[in-house]
């Protein structure tokens, strides 16, 4: 029996709505579907300088990211890794709980990139992006969904995560969710 590949990039791990709105998509699908999550890993140079500007501190320090040693750096950058990894190892054990195939991977490059390279590496039918809202990324199309659509060759449908189709058809009025 041949496999009808599905390339899901997320924003972050999935909830059990999320897991089974997905695999709802494609229960009358004959073939076997086979789900594979790619979860964009923190980075965590950007997250401490984030989070140093945040505090105000971009103002006072000339050179934030200098604030951290390379050793903290690193080890900040294990734990989001890990982090990752927990959060693919839950989604994919809800999708299996929904009755699905499904396999996750940590992505360390450029999530768009990484989703072009698993479609291809698959021969994927067609890709999902989970994401919250981004109106103004949306506005421009820099979400991860336009430019999707710009580099692959087969649909891709963007879904909020943690929200209903019922919900997300009330965000968008009667169109529902964002289209193939």
């Amino acid at each position: 029996m041949s496999t009808y590949d599905v390339v899901l990039l997320i924003e972050q791990g999935l909830s059990e709505i999320d897991a089974r709105q997905v695999y709802s998509l494609h229960e009358q699908v004959e073939e076997q579907v086979c789900y594979h999550l790619l979860l964009p890993v923190e980075n965590a140079a950007a997250r401490i300088e984030s989070g140093i500007g945040a505090l105000g501190a971009g103002e006072v320090m000339a050179a934030p990211a200098m604030a951290i040693s390379n050793e903290g750096v690193e080890e900040l950058q294990k734990e989001l890794l890990q982090d990752c990894r927990e959060e693919l190892a839950s989604s994919v054990a809800l999708l299996t709980a929904a009755g699905a195939r499904a396999h996750g991977t940590p992505v360390t490059d450029e999530p768009i990139a990484a989703l072009t390279a698993k479609v291809a590496e698959v021969d994927a039918r067609e890709a999902i992006i989970l994401t919250r809202s981004h109106v103004v990324a949306e506005f421009f199309h820099l979400d991860w969904t336009s430019r999707a659509r710009r580099k692959l060759g087969v649909p891709v449908l963007h879904l909020l995560e943690h929200e209903t189709f019922d919900g997300q058809a009330e965000s968008f009025g009667e169109e529902g969710v964002t289209g193939l």
